[in-house]
């Protein structure tokens, strides 16, 4: 016999699945980022390193071995250097990046909702706060029946991509009905973003005039990953190459450079801060770098790029370094994931448009679950 709590757990479940009858179901749009510490704090930083740095597909090395330098050694040291990194670019309502995607999340849902009311937009992030549970939770809460989950990562890595994949499986494990469910992999091939990234730039370079070579610097991962298959590095000098052409630049004009390496394996080369040092003693002056690897600007970008990275250009012989900002809640971004989450919506009854196509059957539902309930006693 199940206990008082058991029981408790059945009714609730029971519950939702007559009440799921008695509304139109409703689809949503998983955004998911990566996450940041809940404070620019060495104690905020402790957890949050802790918990992304021990997820698997960031960091391919024998758990127990890893488990010994990560809190013996990267957790300890690294928490106080990277609090000051955060506390640079913190701003009075918290973290830039949960700030912005917050702000992108709510004006996606209100372009959807112009003419797809029963599309939700729900934001998580891999690691940190808000979580992906939570997000998972509302799903029956709110007779969520069909998910799109949309990783911020234009190009594919298993280090972000596959990542959030793992997360969203195992957490959707917890629930008895599960929701019909497709995964964006990646969308540095997509028309509109390819544009949206284009025409920043171009704005950019009209207000502040043209540099003498415009740098595309992505995040790194370890070159053992590309040569395992991981199409990371293919997609970056695709997304590139391809904005460059767009912009009608020479070769000489742009490269490709990869920041944020950890450790000393190697990783995908050049090296974004050693490229910025040898641009400088080569006599280039004055830098653009943009980072399209990036939805929205965050501690990679704000800092490491936008000051760390210019005052090594500086110190080098270059005169000036300006950071291009990600497309974060720009009206082109909000067009872009709008137009991206209708084309793989497609054939889901939420993203067909109208309030309610079978305002009647829904009407007999109410009836039947009504009936259902009181049989039941739950009402």
């Amino acid at each position: 016999m199940p206990g008082p709590g058991e029981q408790l757990v059945e009714t609730i479940e029971a519950t939702r699945a007559v009440n799921a009858h008695r509304e139109a179901a409703r689809a949503a749009v998983l955004m998911v980022n990566l996450g940041t510490p809940e404070a620019p704090t060495a104690k905020a930083l402790r957890p949050y390193l802790r918990q992304f740095l021990s997820d698997r597909r960031v960091i391919e090395v024998p758990k127990p071995i890893w488990w010994f330098i990560l809190n013996g050694f990267i957790v300890p040291f690294r928490s106080p250097k990277s609090a000051e990194a955060y506390a640079r670019v913190w701003t009075e309502h918290g973290s830039p990046l949960l700030v912005d995607s917050r702000s992108l999340a709510h004006k996606l849902e209100a372009e959807l909702q112009t003419d797809l009311p029963r599309v939700k937009v729900m934001l998580a992030m891999t690691y940190g706060q808000p979580d992906i549970d939570s997000a998972i939770d509302r799903l029956r809460r709110e007779n969520i029946q069909r998910l799109l989950i949309l990783p911020m990562y234009p190009q594919y890595s298993a280090t972000t991509t596959a990542s959030v994949f793992d997360q969203v499986t195992n957490s959707l494990q917890r629930l008895r009905w599960l929701p019909e469910v497709r995964f964006i992999n990646n969308f540095h091939h997509d028309e509109n973003w390819l544009s949206a990234v284009t025409e920043s730039i171009r704005r950019f370079r009209k207000q502040r005039g043209a540099p003498d070579k415009l740098l595309f610097s992505f995040h790194g991962i370890p070159k053992k990953n590309l040569l395992a298959g991981d199409p990371y590095y293919c997609q970056c000098q695709a997304s590139a190459r391809n904005i460059a052409e767009r912009l009608g630049l020479a070769d000489g004009e742009w490269m490709v450079t990869f920041q944020s390496r950890l450790g000393r394996a190697e990783w995908l080369k050049p090296y974004t801060d050693q490229t910025l040092e040898e641009l400088g003693h080569q006599g280039v002056k004055k830098l653009h770098v943009v980072c399209p690897g990036f939805s929205v600007d965050c501690l990679e970008t704000l800092d490491e790029i936008a000051v760390e990275g210019r005052d090594e250009f500086l110190e080098a012989g270059g005169e000036s370094l300006k950071y291009i900002p990600c497309l974060n809640d720009s009206p082109e971004h909000v067009k872009v994931l709008s137009a991206l989450c209708r084309q793989h919506g497609q054939g889901w009854p939420e993203f067909a448009g109208g309030r309610d196509a079978g305002q009647s059957e829904l009407e007999a539902r109410v009836e039947r679950s009504a009936a259902a309930a009181e049989r039941l006693g739950l009402e």
